[in-house]
């Protein structure tokens, strides 16, 4: 029902947090689809290059899991080598150094097409 909402919240977007539960299979199955509507929303200027970052949450339920990290890494991997967390919010582990990737590739994308646009000219 809020898919309309789409391009207005993600267009011009500088970068874009993947965000999965560890617990929850289906949260992380769900990672593909997002990251597609996500890339169709937003419509970047280069999609393979657009700073991505994925994290896994819940890190304080670890009996609970049922995603493993070699499941995540390997799907990361096979996405242009996005970086992935696995963080608990609960307890604030990883969480910043998560945003701080998230930012820092941001902040580095930002600057190649800043670049390139002055190559052009």
């Amino acid at each position: 029902r809020f898919q309309s909402l789409g391009v207005a919240f993600y267009r011009g977007a500088d970068c874009c947090c993947l965000v999965y539960d560890i617990t929850n299979p289906k949260s992380f199955e769900s990672l593909d689809s997002w990251r597609d509507e996500f890339l169709i929303q937003a419509s970047p200027r280069d999609p393979e290059e657009f700073p991505f970052v994925v994290v896994g949450n819940k890190l304080d339920m670890e009996a609970k899991r049922k995603v493993s990290k070699a499941r995540a890494t390997t799907w990361c991997r096979s996405k242009n080598n996005i970086p992935c967390f696995e963080t608990s919010a609960k307890d604030s582990v990883n969480v910043e150094q998560a945003f701080v990737e998230i930012a820092r590739r941001a902040l580095q994308n930002e600057a190649a097409m800043a670049k390139e646009q002055e190559q052009m000219y």
